[in-house]
């Protein structure tokens, strides 16, 4: 199988105080998201780049899902791997344990930093100070997890990073516990697989993403019976933080389920002023509410019905 070129630099890390696992990576190849990132909740990260064989990413996770340290599961698959000498990879375990590996033979420049529960990594960079920029730039930078890493990920392009340029990003976070099932403890999975500024589509669908989370809240706090005014007040919160977050400014969607889940959960007048701005963004979304009333989403209410069609 020829060698995939997924010259990089990237960061993993472990957040005790959110308790996450996070990767994020930028580089100048197409895609690099669906080779360099790996995470899974409980268990821990990889990131498996330079001439990259994607193996250790699934790999990886599956020695330390069987309790290998970052370290032992990193040292037994280079053992195993006649082109180690042109591999990085960084791993993360459960218990916060870093282990990084920059072949000799990765194509200058090229080095990597480890810190307390993470490391960073970098090769074909412009200049050997990225590493270094990265790591500083994550430990003064406070907030979330994601944030960080990003912080990380600017401070090596401020540095020059790779010296081909930028062209596609990737951010993944997990939960650092385990769930019953892998994809339940998915944070945060967002890819700019093909951009002339990646890293600032990445922080922009960052924020859809948060946009996303806050309705997702919303909608349980509605469903969770039975309700009362704090939790209808919660959601009402909820929602606005949703409207109101950056990139969601012309994108009616999210205020629109919220309607329909506030006339759900009984909440009428609430909903009506969100349709109403929704209609104003959009009346198209006015065709759709006849639809829901025979898919269950809406009341079977002609009266209802005609009252918020009233509204475009």
């Amino acid at each position: 199988m020829p060698p995939t070129f997924a010259h990089t630099y990237s960061i993993v890390a472990f957040d005790p105080q959110n308790d996450q696992f996070g990767v994020a990576v930028q580089s100048h190849w197409f895609c690099v998201g669906a080779l360099v990132p790996w995470a899974e909740p409980g268990v821990g990260a990889v990131a498996t780049q330079s001439f990259v064989d994607i193996s250790y990413g699934p790999l990886g996770l599956r020695l330390m899902r069987a309790g290998k340290t970052a370290e032992q599961a990193l040292q037994g698959l280079l053992a195993s791997d006649p082109q180690a000498s042109v591999r990085q990879v960084a791993m993360l375990d459960a218990q916060g344990n870093v282990a990084v590996h920059t072949g000799p033979r990765c194509i200058a420049e090229a080095g990597h930093r480890l810190g307390e529960h993470y490391s960073v990594q970098a090769n074909l960079m412009l200049n050997d100070t990225v590493w270094n920029a990265m790591a500083e730039a994550y430990e003064r930078t406070a907030g979330e997890l994601a944030e960080r890493m990003l912080a990380a990920l600017d401070a090596a392009q401020v540095e020059g990073g790779d010296i081909r340029g930028a062209q596609s990003a990737a951010l993944l976070v997990v939960s650092a516990q385990l769930e019953p099932v892998p994809w339940s403890g998915r944070v945060f999975d967002l890819r700019v697989d093909d951009h002339p500024q990646p890293l600032v589509e990445l922080r922009r669908l960052l924020a859809v993403a948060r946009a996303y989370k806050h309705a997702a809240t919303a909608s349980q706090l509605l469903e969770d019976k039975p309700l009362n005014e704090a939790k209808i007040a919660a959601a009402q919160r909820e929602i606005q933080l949703a409207a109101q977050s950056p990139g969601m400014e012309n994108n009616p969607e999210l205020l629109f389920w919220q309607a329909v889940d506030l006339v759900a959960a009984g909440q009428v007048e609430a909903a009506l002023p969100l349709f109403k701005q929704v209609f104003e963004v959009d009346p198209i979304w006015r065709d759709l509410i006849p639809r829901l009333v025979p898919a269950g989403q809406l009341p079977d209410d002609p009266d209802l019905v005609e009252c918020i069609l009233q509204l475009a």
